[in-house]
């Protein structure tokens, strides 16, 4: 996959986020998933992150997204709790009214979040690992060619 390019930034990042319903309640049904599907895609696009995929159960979802450095992830995925439980305990009131008595809830405070890549901890080490250091004088990245690690 290409790199991104944003502002002063050339990246690879990728995000895994589940977002798991409060007590574990079973409340999102097929209906809820596919309008869940189109908030988030929709909120990704504010934050300028790219769904990649998203899926769940009756429980929990999970996102995969890429996103470029100066996302802030804490701010984005409370701004994305926030949005789609707004939103489906709107639009699906009598649904999710029946698992919380009306309150204000659809998701868990906490959230799982892991960084994914294109290559191992164990692939970048090595890479790292194997850099010439500079010998006779620093030359500015901008005028060398950047290796990619997956090359």
């Amino acid at each position: 996959m290409p790199y991104e390019s944003h502002s002063r930034a050339v990246s690879d990042l990728k995000a895994h986020l589940v977002l798991a319903t409060k007590d574990g309640r079973e409340v999102l049904s097929a209906t809820m998933r596919a309008r869940l599907t189109e908030i988030v895609e929709s909120v990704c696009e504010k934050w300028g992150c790219q769904v990649l995929e998203f899926n769940g159960e009756v429980d929990h979802v999970h996102l995969l997204f890429s996103y470029y450095p100066q996302v802030q992830l804490s701010k984005f995925v409370n701004n994305l709790k926030t949005v789609t439980s707004r939103m489906i305990r709107k639009e699906f009131a009598s649904e999710v009214a029946i698992f919380y008595d009306n309150k204000p809830e659809l998701w868990t405070k906490s959230y799982f979040l892991a960084s994914s890549g294109g290559v191992t901890v164990e692939t970048w080490r090595r890479y790292v690992q194997n850099q010439n250091p500079p010998t006779v004088s620093k030359k500015r990245l901008s005028n060398k060619r950047v290796s990619n690690p997956r090359d």
